[in-house]
């Protein structure tokens, strides 16, 4: 048989034989297989039992039990997806290959402009299957013109080749999975943009899903940002072809979101299996892969799965806003085309940055922990007590009209804390009278001195606690904070009544990441972020206050609240040293 010549990624164009791709099942080297995979019996029913079940099946390994059961279940999956209206299909994928490969010849054809800088992944593929894998990919290229970067997209279409009957069935599903229109469903990124966001989304997981990993990499690695944005390609490049097809099994019936959980437990084994001492030096980057290449050696697929899915991650549309709003921040830095992102530890410039509160390293760290979208931009002090007095007034004056903001206090005892504020101080007018709390669960309170420690909205790591609210459900009001503190320690929290608190939207403004009134709360009080009135400051409540500041700006409070479930985050009666707001420097 005619031989094809593999060309490697250093060159800019592909030789098709396309006499080598013919035939059912000759695109995968069984010699290559991790092992021969038994033909088991299949009920007459399994592909019309309910979705459910089918998650639960693909969850537990079931389609890799018989290779025809899992191509069944991989076409019916993939043809029951919404998509466009007008989708490429088997048919026109022969006429368009017969038109640019012919019949028997060979042909040269460039690589696909999504591929550049991409690797190509062929798994368990022969010769044949490689061939095809390009021919498909070439065909994609044609028939997508809007697709302009795609990393993961030769992976999967390498899978589904394994399981494919053909090139234009293979190339009909890929095409329905490109072309999918479902609700705040993304099945393959297809733009720098796109998986931009989606790394930057990540890293927002990672932040708080996995602390101790993210802390143990910000620490070691210059740019962490660099190391999230291989996230994809730890699942659908660097995972032995075992793992990487349970991967695509529950990918199918579950969507992106089911990819951020198996990545995270990826995180969470890679912190288990190394220490701090043993990364200094490390390309840490490189190491991570390294691991994810050899991660038979640490976890089975099985035990990884269970830990994957014991990762409880808000709903699909509450990431895919966190997503929307990764997206456009990259849009207003100008990020859309291919090009490296500074990382959160440039910008925090070490030479140029001044505080009175904090140094410039405590501050990277503070920085780390503030959403990916925000951590683009450096900071820039919008207030201080020793430039700007100690009024309430000129507080609320000078931070108006920036989102989010960093509140710094430096205690007259040498103690550090403060609190991430993701919405705007000028919030508190719309409350009228009341006085009602305000802000979004991306909010969080933490300690510098004499220890580092963040402490993040209860539902963070409990979101299962937290559902949905269903569209035809009643709204109801905020409590007002002044009568929280009116009343005894031991009615605050006791109510169990649901909350969702309405906020204005602006026409054609996406919804915040994390807005109360996307969720049924159990309790009134576990969701007070942050308040202001002419009297002082409050943020989070609940039981008590994590940090309340008088109209003076000099004395302040600290305990325990319910929102947070923090401990005191200094001294619980303290005098104010010094006081900061720090903003993002966007424009």
């Amino acid at each position: 048989s005619p031989v094809t010549v593999v060309i490697t990624s250093e060159t800019d164009t592909w030789d098709i034989d396309a006499s080598s791709c013919v035939g059912c099942g000759q695109f995968v080297d069984c010699d290559k297989m991790p092992d021969l995979e038994q033909e088991a019996p299949i009920p007459g029913d399994i592909l019309s039992r309910p979705l459910k079940e089918l998650k639960k099946l693909a969850r537990e390994g079931y389609w890799a039990a018989s290779r025809s059961l899992r191509a069944q279940v991989y076409h019916q999956l993939i043809q029951q997806v919404s998509c466009r209206l007008i989708t490429p299909d088997a048919t026109v994928y022969r006429d368009v290959a017969s038109r640019l490969f012919g019949e028997l010849s060979v042909s040269s054809h460039p690589l696909p402009d999504f591929l550049e800088a991409c690797s190509m992944p062929t798994y368990c593929l022969n010769l044949e299957g490689v061939t095809a894998l390009k021919k498909i990919l070439i065909c994609v290229s044609h028939l997508f013109p809007d697709i302009t970067y795609s990393p993961t997209l030769p992976s999967l279409v390498a899978l589904l080749l394994h399981y494919s009957e053909d090139e234009a069935q293979c190339f009909e599903n890929i095409s329905r999975l490109i072309g999918s229109n479902a609700p705040h469903t993304s099945y393959i990124d297809q733009s720098f943009l796109a998986h931009q966001a989606s790394s930057m989304t990540f890293g927002d997981l990672a932040n708080k899903h996995c602390p101790a990993a993210h802390k143990l990499i910000a620490s070691a690695s210059e740019n962490i940002f660099e190391v999230y944005s291989e996230w994809l390609s730890w699942l659908f490049h660097d995972l032995p072809f075992s793992y990487a097809i349970r991967v695509f099994d529950v990918y199918l019936l579950e969507g992106q979101k089911v990819l951020y959980r198996i990545a995270l437990a990826l995180l969470k084994q890679y912190r288990l299996s190394v220490t701090s001492s043993e990364l200094e030096g490390t390309d840490i980057k490189a190491d991570l892969q390294t691991f994810v290449q050899n991660i038979a050696d640490h976890v089975s697929v099985d035990k990884l799965l269970e830990r994957a899915f014991s990762i409880r991650l808000f709903s699909r549309k509450e990431i895919w806003l966190l997503q929307m709003a990764n997206r456009k921040a990259l849009m207003e830095r100008g990020i859309t085309m291919v090009q490296s992102r500074q990382s959160f530890h440039l910008a925090v410039d070490m030479q140029n940055f001044s505080s009175s509160t904090v140094t410039a390293q405590e501050m990277r760290i503070i920085w780390s922990w503030i959403p990916e979208r925000f951590s683009l931009f450096p900071p820039l002090l919008l207030f201080s007590t020793s430039e700007d007095g100690c009024s309430l007034q000129r507080f609320y004056t000078c931070c108006e009209g920036y989102e989010p903001t960093v509140l710094l206090i430096k205690t007259t005892e040498g103690e550090v804390c403060g609190a991430f504020l993701s919405s705007d101080w000028s919030e508190r007018k719309k409350s009228g009278a009341t006085s009602g709390f305000f802000g979004t669960g991306e909010c969080f309170v933490f300690t510098v001195r004499p220890k580092t420690e963040r402490y993040e909205w209860v539902f963070i790591k409990k979101p299962e606690l937290a559902k949905a609210v269903p569209r035809s459900r009643q709204r109801s009001p905020s409590p007002s904070p002044s009568a929280l503190l009116s009343s005894s320690p031991q009615g605050r929290g006791s109510s169990s009544n649901h909350l969702i608190v309405p906020t204005p939207q602006r026409k054609g403004r996406l919804s915040p990441f994390l807005a109360i009134r996307h969720f049924l709360l159990p309790s009134k009080t576990a969701s007070m972020f942050m308040s202001g009135s002419r009297e002082g400051i409050v943020i989070g409540g609940g039981g008590g206050q994590a940090l309340s500041l008088d109209a003076s700006l000099l004395w302040g409070h600290t305990e325990h609240c319910e929102t947070f479930d923090n401990p005191p985050l200094c001294q619980e009666n303290f005098k104010v040293q010094l006081l900061e707001v720090w903003g993002i420097q966007n424009s």
